[in-house]
C-alpha cells in the first residue's frame, strides 16, 4: 500500500469531507482515505500502480474540488 496526500482547495465542511472521502473510497485499489477541510489535506491509502495521483486528483476535482498544485 502506498499513502498520498495532496492539498484540496474547495472544501468548506464536513460534508465537503464525505463528498471527497466517499468519491474516493469508490476507486478499486482505494482502501482508506481521509480529508480535512480546515487544513485542505486529503490523504488516501491505495494500491500502486492500480491508483495513482493522477487518478487521485481526477477523482477529487470530479468532485467539485481543486487539487492545489
Amino acid at each position: 500500500m502506498v499513502q498520498t496526500t495532496l492539498s484540496v482547495d474547495g472544501m468548506s465542511c464536513g460534508g465537503c469531507e464525505q463528498n471527497v472521502v466517499s468519491a474516493l473510497t469508490e476507486l478499486d485499489g482505494v482502501s482508506d482515505a481521509s480529508a480535512d477541510h480546515e487544513t485542505g489535506d486529503v490523504s488516501v491509502e491505495h494500491e500502486s500502480p492500480a491508483v495513482d495521483e493522477a487518478t487521485i486528483s481526477a477523482t477529487i476535482e470530479d468532485a467539485g474540488y481543486d487539487v492545489a498544485n
